[in-house]
């Protein structure tokens, strides 16, 4: 993090002033107004909840934890940012400004968050202001998020485009992620709980729960079948059958998305259905190419599991017949990815162009998170899954479809509970780049 994060920096920057100034352009406004988000008080009580950056203020500067802060930007003229340091003898404070962004602000720093209306435009009926209503300043919240479409529909649009800079705080995010799975998977093999396995996962990472981008999925046995299993036994099962883990990690504002699953016994079938998902995760992975119409993508994972499945015995019918009758869908119930980057689950998955509208998901795929045609600097997870859901499987068999399936083979792999495969792959204007798979095979 020395000279090269600052060019980078730099560059990423511009890119932010030219949609800044496009999205003030087309709202008809002078000023773009971010604050950083405030702190919640939980009811009845004076403990706050975990603190969560505004991603419009982060996607400015690399800070996290600085509530009460507020970046003012008018074209033409240098950023300002209005950084809150409280005197405060209950907390610690955000340490004085510093750091390869600080030269590209004008800075001023204040004690009170009231302090911050004086540092902001006289006029905020010229601003675009965003953020959540929690962030409003003034008598009568004069300085109140007023979130217009256009400037939102552009600015979250084109976050879509990674710049250098953003890929770089990806990789160091992988990089953390990486890290922590590698010492999920030995807690694993040493018999620790789920819970346990999380703490190593965090000690790893370096980062508390709090500090993820979101709640690890920690889960034994059965417990992969629930999609977001985040209980965390404090005791192993007998015996460890399988483990599955979908954490990340989090660098200057960005995250890293990574799932891997795991048969307690290398040799065991259940394993070898994991190999099979992983390979074919792999071959998905390729596929993010610019023009790639991201349904497509998802629609010809579908295929790709239904005949892992037929080949392992549980389906009957055809992977196309699986697709056209839902069957696939009780194995496989969710979305092949998503974007990532500032937020894991990364805006305007589905927005027709940056003045808005919505580009629809396949029909019987409501869970979809993404719809849009890749384009190089897009990165996006792939994740395809094979779970066995009591729930879903039940419904099958009383929908028409139990001729399908050999419940049998059901019924040997239910205790594993499931697999997912998860990578961060980003779209260039040639060979897509795995961020996720780069990061495992130099750790080692």
């Amino acid at each position: 993090m020395n000279a090269e994060p600052a060019i980078l920096y730099a560059a990423h920057l511009n890119v932010l002033k030219i949609r800044a100034d496009a999205a003030l352009e087309r709202a008809g406004l002078d000023h773009l107004v971010v604050p950083s988000g405030t702190l919640h008080y939980q009811v009845f009580d004076d403990r706050d909840y975990p603190y969560a950056v505004n991603p419009q203020f982060k996607a400015w500067l690399p800070l996290t934890r600085n509530p009460g802060s507020w970046l003012v930007y008018t074209p033409g003229e240098k950023p300002r940012l209005v950084y809150l340091q409280p005197h405060d003898y209950w907390h610690v404070v955000p340490e004085a400004p510093n750091g390869y962004w600080l030269e590209h602000f004008d800075v001023v720093v204040i004690r009170e968050p009231d302090e911050a209306q004086q540092h902001l435009p006289k006029n905020a009926t010229r601003c675009a202001i965003l953020g959540e209503p929690q962030s409003a300043l003034g008598k009568y919240g004069a300085f109140a998020p007023n979130n217009p479409r256009a400037v939102v529909d552009y600015l979250e649009y084109h976050r879509a485009f990674k710049t250098p800079y953003e890929i770089a705080m990806m990789r160091e995010a992988t990089r953390r992620g990486v890290r922590g799975h590698r010492a999920a998977e030995r807690a694993f093999r040493a018999g620790a709980s789920e819970f346990g396995i999380h703490l190593a996962y965090c000690q790893a990472v370096g980062q508390d729960a709090s500090d993820l981008p979101y709640s690890n999925i920690v889960a034994l046995n059965e417990h992969a079948a629930v999609l977001h299993y985040t209980e965390l036994g404090r005791l192993p099962p007998k015996p460890a059958r399988s483990f599955l883990i979908d954490a990340g990690a989090s660098h200057g504002g960005y995250a890293s998305d990574i799932t891997r699953t795991y048969a307690a016994d290398p040799g065991d079938e259940f394993q070898s259905l994991v190999d099979a998902v992983d390979a074919a995760q792999q071959k998905m992975g390729a596929q993010v190419r610019a023009g790639a119409d991201y349904r497509q993508l998802h629609l010809d994972a579908h295929l790709a599991l239904a005949a892992i499945l037929k080949d392992f015995g549980v389906i009957k019918i055809s992977p196309e017949d699986a697709l056209a009758s839902g069957v696939s869908s009780a194995f496989f119930p969710h979305g092949l990815g998503h974007g990532i980057g500032l937020q894991v689950h990364d805006v305007a998955g589905f927005a027709a162009s940056d003045a808005g509208g919505t580009i629809d998901k396949p029909d019987g795929h409501p869970y979809l998170r993404l719809t849009r045609v890749l384009e190089p600097g897009m990165v996006v997870t792939i994740e395809p899954g094979i779970y066995f859901i009591d729930m879903l499987l039940e419904k099958l068999r009383h929908d028409g479809h139990a001729d399908a399936v050999d419940w049998s083979r059901v019924d040997a792999f239910r205790p594993y509970g499931g697999i997912r495969i998860e990578d961060d792959v980003a779209c260039t204007d040639g060979e897509p780049v795995n961020l996720t798979r780069e990061e495992f095979a130099s750790a080692g």
